[in-house]
């Protein structure tokens, strides 16, 4: 046998080695025959509500096992798209950040698979927030809500204000027309910190930003370096130089997110009056706070009371060799009947509208009104942004935010440097 002959046979053997391996790894190790799909999420606290919503799909489908796989939040994102580029990304994967993927033909078209009614199950603004270029590239699976706060009562009575007055609370630039500032003189008296204003995009920056009138995105170019941008940032970086929120020194962190669980466990440890943040933190709250406790709307600035309403969702990936599997998990986790457990155990609250209602009778039976989260988005919202290089624009403008809650840098000059510093950045990816 010719050289060249053995050579060419050798390729063909290791491919069919290489399909026929591939063709296993898609099936259980049962030899049962059934399609593996791989979901990857990046929160353990998830993992039972999914593996009851996927054992049910699988006594209706026996033919399809869904496996799950949770890669921490800490690595998630880096090792995503490390795996999409390689090739070996799971079938179904958790996404908020989604548009690179999109743009660059990794994701199923959801209104392609599932079709176009599907949607209209869902949460509009989780629609809206994976639609790019008139497709939607997830399905949603929940929803954080609006931003409200947290009050401690038993430090509210101490300091004779009334849980009625966080709820009719104002911010404004202009001193005399400002009621949350004197409020927060009240509360300092009977605790440690009055409130928790920190570079917190999520809880903090967009809802200021967008009750002063502002937004932090447009077209997918930053523009929070406005007016409404100094007047917004300005006053909650005031209220930490006035040392009626924690020193940016405790809620800053080195590796560039916000150290967002100094202020949650000044709340819990009762040292914390007011405490602004999502339905995320909710049942930590009710677990471990030692006091009465309850939820106000939060402050309304100059425009309003503006609030952010993130989404998560399932991306189906374009590269799955299992698509027709991989459409039918998508259709069962969009639907009414697979959605609802995850608002089941109120952790959260499901994209599915009709199902919302089992997030709120969960909590209600518990003698807890999670009205706020609901009430503050009847109105005008802020977008929490998005697009190509997003996350690294977020990275770059994000040390300039800390500096400037230090003290460091002016509120408009650090603004302008955080705004030019991640256009750039988006510009580069």
């Amino acid at each position: 046998m010719r050289e060249s002959t053995r050579v060419a046979l050798g390729i063909a053997l290791a491919a069919v080695l290489l399909v026929g391996a591939a063709l296993w790894l898609g099936h259980d190790s049962g030899g049962s025959g059934r399609t593996v799909v791989r979901l990857r999420i990046w929160d353990q606290s998830f993992v039972a509500a999914y593996r009851a919503s996927l054992d049910e799909f699988q006594r209706a489908n026996p033919d399809i096992e869904v496996r799950i796989t949770v890669v921490p939040w800490a690595s998630y994102a880096q090792k995503l798209r490390l795996d999409v580029a390689g090739g070996v990304a799971d079938d179904l994967f958790w996404t908020s950040l989604y548009e690179d993927y999109a743009d660059s033909g990794h994701l199923v078209d959801i209104g392609a698979a599932l079709g176009t009614p599907a949607a209209q199950a869902w949460d509009p603004f989780a629609v809206a927030q994976f639609t790019r270029g008139g497709k939607l590239w997830a399905v949603p699976q929940f929803v954080d809500g609006g931003t409200a706060v947290y009050y401690n009562r038993d430090l509210l009575n101490a300091a004779g204000v009334d849980p009625a007055a966080v709820n009719a609370a104002h911010w404004s630039p202009v001193e005399a027309a400002d009621t949350f500032r004197p409020l927060l003189r009240k509360l300092a008296a009977v605790a440690t910190w009055p409130y928790n204003a920190a570079d917190d995009f999520q809880s903090i920056t967009l809802p200021y930003l967008g009750s002063a009138g502002g937004e932090f995105e447009q077209d997918e170019r930053f523009v929070f370096a406005s007016e409404q941008g100094h007047d917004a940032f300005g006053y909650t970086v005031r209220l930490v130089a006035d040392k009626l929120s924690p020193s940016a020194a405790d809620t800053n962190s080195s590796g560039g997110n916000t150290n967002g669980d100094f202020a949650k466990n000044a709340f819990l440890q009762g040292k914390m009056a007011l405490f602004q943040s999502g339905s995320f933190n909710l049942a930590t709250v009710r677990q471990h706070a030692g006091f009465h406790w309850g939820l106000a709307l939060i402050p309304q600035g100059p425009a309003g009371r503006v609030s952010a309403n993130n989404s998560i969702g399932v991306a189906g990936n374009s590269a799955s060799p299992h698509p027709a599997a991989v459409r039918r998990v998508l259709a069962w986790l969009g639907s009414a009947a697979g959605n609802r457990y995850l608002g089941e155990s109120g952790s959260t609250i499901p994209a599915v509208v009709s199902e919302q209602h089992v997030y709120r009778d969960y909590w209600a039976a518990r003698g807890v009104d999670v009205s706020p989260f609901f009430d503050v988005l009847r109105g005008r919202r802020i977008a929490a942004g998005g697009g190509p290089g997003f996350q690294a624009a977020l990275n770059a403008a994000d040390p300039i935010f800390q500096e400037m809650y230090l003290g460091r840098i002016p509120v408009p000059q650090a603004l302008q440097q955080a705004q030019d510093a991640a256009n750039a950045a988006a510009a580069q990816q």
